[in-house]
């Protein structure tokens, strides 16, 4: 009897030990698990504000491009009026 007493003990060890082990890896899935759920909701806020960004930075460049446009206008008439000075005294 004391042999098959030690010989059971062992075998109860290990089952023991692997429902702890199975314990801790899952303990440690679910802590990743909240990471990565916690990761992913930054990152969806991330994005939000990206594409307002984007929106805001596509105004800006409309913006931008009217404001080049008409200096270019008013800078080609003045290039025209000077051109047009400087022939002037020419033609006399």
């Amino acid at each position: 009897m004391g042999g098959s007493g030690g010989t059971a003990r062992p075998s109860m060890a290990p089952q023991a030990s692997g429902g702890v082990v199975k314990a801790r890896q899952l303990t440690h899935l679910h802590s990743q698990l909240a990471q990565l759920s916690a990761n992913l909701a930054d990152t969806e806020n991330l994005l939000r504000m990206t594409s307002v960004q984007a929106e805001a930075m596509r105004g800006l460049g409309s913006w931008h491009g009217g404001m080049f446009m008409a200096a270019s206008k008013v800078l080609g008439e003045e290039s025209v009026k000077e051109q047009s000075q400087t022939q002037q005294p020419n033609q006399r």
